[in-house]
């Protein structure tokens, strides 16, 4: 069995090239929640819905999130009204939220909520979130403290990073199915996903980071991060405002503790040896995902690394 551990678009990437390369039955995925956000009364679970989405082929290509093809007559409506425009809520994408937020108002699990979506949308996988429980992102800036999606999609990652904080994580729970899932795991991979605000707070939640250092299975981490920048998102910028220095070997160091193997972009060969200092073996490969091909060759190569 292959365990995942992945945020959004990044990881998503990464999933579709495993679900091509191997039998879906064979891979569960512990996704992140750690970006959550409750707006207009609604339960928002942006990264689970990416990995949904792209995994049944419904993810708008050109953004990497949300559904393909869809219309925004219901936020247009709301904007007249004076709500909040920044958050692009789609129609088809919305009509998750609202069932989403239904079920859990009427007591279903988020854990059964998410296997219920995934199904009726046709996700072959097992998808498990990290938590059961609501843990929001928070972030400090010099714009004050902001939640992770104003961060993100209001302010466009531009303010000043000077702490993340995973509010409520201490006291929350994995969700049913997760340790399990790290326990009979025979690799795991972590997803090229923001290592603070994707990986991050999966590693957060009590009794997760413990799990897989005793995991028996290989745990294999790819690198979001490709000479100093990163592939997708602000993972660069914040490893920078956090005061990390720019490279993927940061990464590596966050990870070190419970990774086997570091999958090394070709382009920062030079950082293999300090990467190998740390007690980590290095495969070193092409990591950039930009077409299907790509999606597929880079997952068949992790695989055959295994």
């Amino acid at each position: 069995m292959i365990l995942a551990l992945a945020g959004g678009i990044g990881g998503a990437k990464l999933l579709l090239g495993l679900a091509r390369a191997i039998p879906v039955d064979e891979i569960t995925i512990i996704g992140n929640t750690g970006d959550d956000i409750e707006l207009l009364g609604l339960r928002i679970c942006p990264d689970l819905d990416t990995i949904t989405y792209t995994l049944t082929g419904k993810v708008n290509p050109e953004t990497g999130w949300g559904v393909l093809a869809d219309t925004f007559s219901c936020l247009d409506c709301l904007v007249k009204f004076g709500g909040p425009s920044w958050f692009k809520l789609g129609d088809q994408d919305l009509a998750t939220h609202l069932w989403r937020t239904s079920l859990l108002r009427q007591g279903t699990s988020l854990t059964e909520v998410t296997q219920q979506i995934a199904g009726s949308l046709g996700l072959r996988c097992r998808l498990l979130p990290m938590t059961e429980s609501y843990t929001p992102t928070f972030v400090s800036t010099n714009q004050g403290v902001l939640h992770l999606q104003e961060y993100l999609v209001r302010e466009q990652a531009r303010p000043r990073l000077y702490e993340i904080r995973h509010q409520n994580v201490e006291q929350c729970s994995p969700a049913p199915g997760v340790i399990e899932a790290i326990e009979q795991a025979e690799t795991i991979v972590i997803c090229p996903s923001n290592p603070f605000i994707s990986i991050g707070p999966i590693l957060s939640v009590p009794g997760i980071r413990s799990a897989l250092l005793r995991s028996q299975g290989l745990v294999v981490a790819v690198t979001p991060i490709i000479k100093g920048r990163a592939v997708k998102g602000p993972a660069a910028k914040m490893l920078q405002d956090l005061g990390f220095p720019l490279t993927a070997t940061s990464v590596a160091r966050l990870y070190s503790d419970f990774i086997d193997v570091f999958v090394l972009d070709e382009q920062d060969a030079n950082l293999r040896a300090e990467i190998e200092a740390l007690g980590i073996r290095v495969l070193l490969t092409n990591t950039l995902m930009n077409t299907l091909a790509d999606k597929e060759r880079l997952a068949h190569l992790v695989l055959q690394a295994i």
